[in-house]
């Protein structure tokens, strides 16, 4: 069994909502963590943990991430982690998976699925074993209990149901 630990300093997560559907509102987790266990090379039927701090959630606009921390969203003060547990990680081809799993967020835990690419294993200046991966993915918010909203001038919504999830990360080998 091989282990991977999440490099926080070249990885992102981040995720991508409409606002009053004319424009899409781009946000982002900065403190985060993840391991994958796998054995071997390839990841098909690897496991994978990850949780995010809700609490460091950014959009760059701070009253707006002080609403997602409410609870009107994300409530951080009673649910301060989003977690993941894969369920199953399928080889579609050479550098692609599908990575199937169980997405908490405010407690409720609902499945969810990633379109996966391997981008590679290189070794860093330091000798360190590193893996490339780039996730994406759309939930919706409404499954996780995020029903907080309010109608624009024109009758449109302030914020769209379809979150756009969009990861790349980089894995060290333990």
């Amino acid at each position: 069994m091989t282990t991977y630990r999440i490099d926080p300093l070249h990885s992102f997560i981040e995720f991508k909502i409409k606002h009053l559907m004319i424009s899409t509102v781009n946000g982002s987790f900065q403190s985060f963590d993840a391991t994958l266990n796998s054995d071997g090379d390839d990841f098909a039927n690897a496991t994978v943990t990850f949780s995010a701090d809700v609490n460091s959630v950014s959009t760059n606009i701070i009253d707006r991430d002080n609403h997602l921390k409410s609870v009107d969203f994300f409530d951080a003060e009673n649910y301060p982690k989003i977690n993941f547990n894969s369920t199953s990680v399928e080889k579609v081809d050479e550098n692609s998976y599908v990575m199937n799993g169980d997405l908490e967020i405010r407690g409720v835990s609902r499945p969810v699925s990633l379109s996966v690419e391997y981008n590679g294993e290189d070794e860093d200046a330091y000798g360190q074993t590193k893996v490339g991966f780039d996730m994406e993915g759309k939930i919706n918010r409404k499954d996780w209990g995020l029903d907080f909203n309010v109608a624009g001038g024109k009758g449109s919504l302030l914020v769209g149901d379809e979150v756009k999830l969009n990861i790349s990360i980089q894995m060290i080998k333990q």
